[in-house]
């Protein structure tokens, strides 16, 4: 993916050129650790259905780990016990955001590995700080996004600054409800955190796996702790130089891109969609519809705003096309608003849970770097990737847009670069929109002795535990050897998987809620905006 430098760079902005080494960390070990974490946990039963051996647990942490005997908050812990002889440590799983609950993704991740590697591992899963079910919980302003929201591309000054209102609102309720927790919501802290929760498991070293987000998360608690890393995966890999400004252009561009492959699929099952063969013409009654819906949105639900959330989920994992497609052709063919209403519902909307990952994402990445707190700087970019990028590109500038007028100042981007670390397995699908493949070549590059899987021509964004053998393969070699594959010849990857073949239109009857194929599993937990 190319990157975006606009006039991000030509102004000097401070993203990712001002990367820093991470701030010295408290000692791992440190006789000023605390008490709680000093002791050993104490796991309940919190089972269910699908995951019945799940144990759940909570630690405390220093709000200000330059504190430790200060405040405390609670992060909330999920396990799945090892059950083999051979036990080769805690398996700390994230799947990304910021904002990401991570409780569930236990039992995910130790159901489908292959059942003697996941024995061989405690299965750690965390809400970070600020997400569910650890204390306190984030919603800076609940209701936010109820529809109908205003037209996310301003047709006027006047729309323009509807929506600034919102961002600045959002910002406001922040400061407001948190005052006081918003300087200690960071990458840097939610790994220190990790450290805590090390030392609460009682092991000198952690195995991790991270997914979008996670990655970051993952090469963050590297850097402060590289001794502390037994083995480290991670899967569609954030770019560490354009945190977070210039990767969420990339984004712009690689979702437009991957909105017209998806226009192309839909016209390849003309057969199916009656939408017409030709992807130009598909993607041109796609923003009629798009325009038809900010005169009168469908089922007083679904504007412009929410058809987009509603259709950005089929760039993040191509097994929703089928349902989105359908829901695209009743619309446009049928004159029949009810399956785009249903498809809104279950790929759109947000719902309290959705509004605490909201408030994470903002919390954390508007402190994490630095952002220009000048609009005219946002109107000019956002309007020059727009007219190359129009799918998604003001939509996700509104949706960032609160940093704008963040209330507490940002902190700069980590160096993650590290040669301390043992072989790292890294992951990255060629035509991923939310992590282009062009990060995972950085971060590859950054950290000396890591593996670089590739999976060839894939556009989903989290790609293992989903389907594809040959790259749940090479985890689960790397997890119960340690070792990871090395390029032969030239160039940045170090092996090579195919993708898996796009899917093809589904019958009536089976729709969203009854898919419970290992992608679709996997991509409700990782959520979008990850």
């Amino acid at each position: 993916m190319k990157k975006h430098a606009g006039v991000l760079f030509a102004t000097g902005a401070t993203v990712a050129g001002l990367i820093t080494a991470v701030p010295p960390a408290v000692s791992a070990d440190a006789g000023s650790a605390t008490a709680a974490a000093r002791t050993a946990l104490k796991w309940t039963d919190c089972g269910t259905k699908k995951y019945p051996t799940l144990q759940c647990s909570s630690v405390k942490v220093p709000l200000n780990h330059a504190d430790p005997h200060g405040k405390q908050i609670t992060l909330a812990l999920s396990r799945v016990p090892h059950t083999a002889k051979t036990f080769q440590g805690p398996l700390l799983v994230n799947p990304g955001g910021p904002g990401g609950s991570g409780l569930p993704m236990a039992g995910f991740v130790a159901t489908s590995l292959p059942r003697e590697v996941a024995a061989q591992y405690d299965v750690i899963g965390f809400d970070p700080r600020g997400v569910g079910k650890s204390e306190p919980a984030l919603n800076c302003r609940p209701r936010h996004f109820s529809p109908v929201r205003p037209d996310s591309v301003p047709r006027s000054e006047k729309d323009e600054r509807v929506n600034l209102d919102r961002a600045k609102a959002f910002a406001t309720a922040c400061a407001t409800k948190y005052g006081g927790l918003l300087p200690y919501m960071d990458t840097v802290s939610t790994a220190r955190d990790l450290d805590v929760v090390r030392r609460a498991l009682g092991t000198q070293r952690i195995n991790y796996f991270g997914y979008s987000y996670g990655t970051y998360l993952g090469a963050v608690y590297a850097k402060l702790y590289p001794q502390r890393v037994r083995r480290l995966v991670l899967d569609s890999i954030v770019d560490p130089t354009g945190v977070w400004y210039d990767d969420n252009i990339g984004q712009d561009y690689a979702f437009d891109a991957r909105h017209k492959v998806f226009a192309a699929w839909v016209a390849k099952h003309n057969t199916a969609y009656k939408l017409g063969s030709d992807p130009a013409k598909v993607e041109a009654k796609w923003y009629k519809m798009r325009d038809a819906l900010r005169k009168s949105p469908a089922g007083k639900k679904v504007g412009p705003g929410e058809l987009e959330d509603t259709f950005l989920r089929g760039g993040y994992y191509n097994g929703y096309w089928p349902h989105l497609a359908k829901a695209f052709a009743s619309y446009v063919n049928a004159k029949n608003a009810g399956p785009l209403v249903e498809a809104f519902e279950k790929f759109g909307a947000v719902d309290a849970a959705g509004e605490n990952s909201y408030s994470v994402y903002a919390a954390v990445q508007c402190r994490d770097a630095s952002w220009e707190r000048d609009w005219g700087f946002w109107h000019q970019d956002n309007w020059n990737v727009h007219e190359k990028a129009p799918f998604s590109t003001w939509n996700n500038a509104w949706y960032n847009a609160p940093c704008a007028f963040w209330p507490t100042p940002s902190l700069n981007p980590s160096d993650v670069s590290n040669d301390e670390l043992p072989p790292v397995l890294m992951l990255q699908a060629t035509e991923d929109a939310a992590t282009p493949y062009s990060g995972g070549v950085t971060l590859h590059r950054m950290l000396r002795g890591s593996s670089l899987i590739v999976e060839e021509g894939g556009g989903n964004h989290g790609i293992t535990l989903s389907g594809n053998a040959c790259l749940d393969r090479h985890v689960a070699d790397y997890l119960t050897t340690g070792k990871v594959p090395r390029a032969k010849g030239g160039g940045d990857a170090d092996a090579v998987c195919a993708a898996l073949p796009d899917p093809k239109p589904l019958p009536a009857a089976v729709t969203a809620s009854s898919d419970t194929s290992k992608g679709s599993v996997l991509h409700r937990l990782i959520g979008f905006r990850s």
